[in-house]
């Protein structure tokens, strides 16, 4: 009688296709499995999703590089962008309704795009771009909101100051160069020589081949960083920051503020500062600020990204999207940081 109502119970549930893993560092590094389809809260909105973005975040997260402070239960299904269209809304969801064309960026402890249906937030939830396809769409929440909130919410960047965005070929160097042009800011960046013409057709303004130039002879008296890269990079990066200057980390090292955001236990607090301890010392001897970003989930600031997209502001660009059954190939295309823009997989 136990196992029929066990089975009952399966099939009374309603199923969906996913990327899982079953734990970090998995030898399959990861498989499509069918899982029950999310629950919906009564602020969510449930989407079918059409195409999902894919970002360095997911393999950090694949690998357990996060595990201290995102401790996700297995079966996990990955993924942190998502295109698609609303087929339910929550009791109490107001800025939605059934059929609405939607993308977000899920909150960090509802991840899970690599799926057919995802429940978020209404909060997290913003139109998609009208001028877009699904899969456009789904290239731009993740690297949207980290430049906005690195260059709009902590930077402040103003017109005439000047910004050097490292890796601007990359998904979220080619959205942070649009914006901060925007922004009316003069933009610096690295790539490689064929990518040149790319960040210049973005609106690079000084573009250093990182294969044969240091960024460091080339850039000085910068007000703000956005830095994407290794520790090295980092420590070169702070130097070329004039006094007062900014640098805003996405790749680490963490501090404790992102500990206090996260509302993590105090030995992760005491943790994240000690990893940080010897950038922030250099940052005072240099007078200059560190601040490390771990994009948050927001629909508000998507809705304003929606506009300069709309707007002919900010285009997406992408490199490669990828059938959904070839997910774990595309994950290792990422991995590769070979990407001109962003990789997709095409979900429905």
């Amino acid at each position: 009688m136990f196992a029929l109502a066990i089975c009952k119970q399966y099939y009374d549930t309603k199923h969906m296709k996913a990327f899982i893993i079953d734990k970090y560092k998995s030898k399959d590094g990861g498989r499509i499995a069918d899982m029950p389809e999310p629950e919906v809260r009564a602020g969510d909105v449930l989407v079918r999703v059409h195409a999902a973005g894919l970002n360095v975040l997911d393999s950090k997260i694949r690998t357990g590089e996060f595990k201290l402070l995102l401790p996700y239960r297995f079966p996990l299904i990955l993924g942190n962008d998502a295109a698609g269209v609303v087929v339910k809304v929550g009791s109490k969801v107001k800025r939605f309704k059934v059929g609405d064309e939607v993308y977000a960026r899920p909150d960090k402890d509802r991840i899970g795009t690599f799926a057919e249906f995802i429940a978020m937030d209404e909060n997290d939830v913003a139109l998609k771009p009208k001028s877009l396809s699904m899969e456009e769409a789904a290239s731009i929440p993740l690297v949207g909101l980290t430049a906005w909130q690195a260059l709009v919410e902590m930077a402040d960047l103003k017109k005439g100051q000047k910004v050097f965005i490292q890796a601007g070929s990359g998904g979220v160097g080619t959205f942070a160069i649009q914006l901060a042009k925007h922004l009316g800011a003069t933009v610096a960046t690295t790539t490689s020589a064929a990518n040149v013409e790319l960040v210049k057709s973005l609106g690079a303004d000084v573009v250093i081949d990182y294969k044969k130039d240091d960024f460091e002879t080339k850039l000085k008296d910068y007000d703000v960083v956005l830095n994407s890269q290794d520790g090295k990079t980092l420590q070169k990066s702070l130097r070329i920051l004039k006094p007062g200057g900014k640098l805003i980390s996405i790749t680490g090292p963490p501090d404790a503020a992102f500990a206090k955001e996260l509302d993590a236990p105090w030995y992760v607090e005491v943790l994240m500062s000690a990893l940080s301890a010897g950038v922030r010392r250099k940052a005072r001897r240099l007078k200059v600020g560190y601040s490390f970003l771990f994009m948050q989930a927001n629909g508000r600031q998507l809705d304003r990204i929606t506009s300069l997209i709309d707007a002919g502001t900010i285009r997406p660009v992408m490199d490669k999207v990828f059938p959904f059954e070839a997910t774990k190939e595309a994950l290792a295309y990422i991995e590769t940081a070979r990407a001109k823009g962003k990789v997709v997989v095409k979900v429905r």
